[in-house]
């Protein structure tokens, strides 16, 4: 990790209370320098980080105030935080009977409900990719992965 000496403006800025901003972690890999990686989505280019989950929220939060210092002092617009209170976790889905039967024969063979099935499958196909070399880690991964569509 680099040395971070702070600028007046981020020493004022960290007497100032942080809004409530969502902070993504996530574990860097050595050959990334190691340690945690805190990001704002709501904040472009504000990070933090730490050898510890603790410490890269900390430097998180630290990041947010500066991020908020400079944009008031520029004029520039400041996001309000976003939330995920209008996200319950559930949807209906419709797929065809076929795939269904396929799904719920799969989630039988994992020994897993459908439920747990389906979301770990998104959560692949969204990037959660289980940790093998080159990939990030921290994803549910399932025995069998998935199969690729036909061209």
């Amino acid at each position: 990790m680099a040395l971070k000496r702070k600028t007046p403006l981020a020493e004022a800025a960290s007497a100032l209370p942080a809004p409530d901003y969502p902070i993504r972690l996530e574990r860097l890999s050595g050959a990334d320098g190691g340690g945690w990686l805190a990001s704002v989505p709501d904040l472009p280019g504000c990070h933090g980080d730490g050898a510890s989950p603790e410490a890269a929220l900390r430097d998180a939060r630290d990041a947010i105030k500066a991020w908020l210092a400079t944009a008031r002092e520029f004029g520039d617009s400041i996001p309000d935080p976003s939330n995920d209170t209008a996200y319950s976790g559930q949807w209906r889905v419709r797929v065809p009977r076929s795939l269904h039967r396929r799904l719920a024969q799969r989630a039988e063979r994992e020994g897993v409900s459908l439920n747990t099935l389906t979301a770990t499958l998104l959560a692949e196909g969204m990037g959660a990719t289980a940790a093998r070399p080159g990939k990030r880690a921290g994803a549910l991964r399932l025995s069998a992965p998935p199969r690729q569509p036909r061209r």
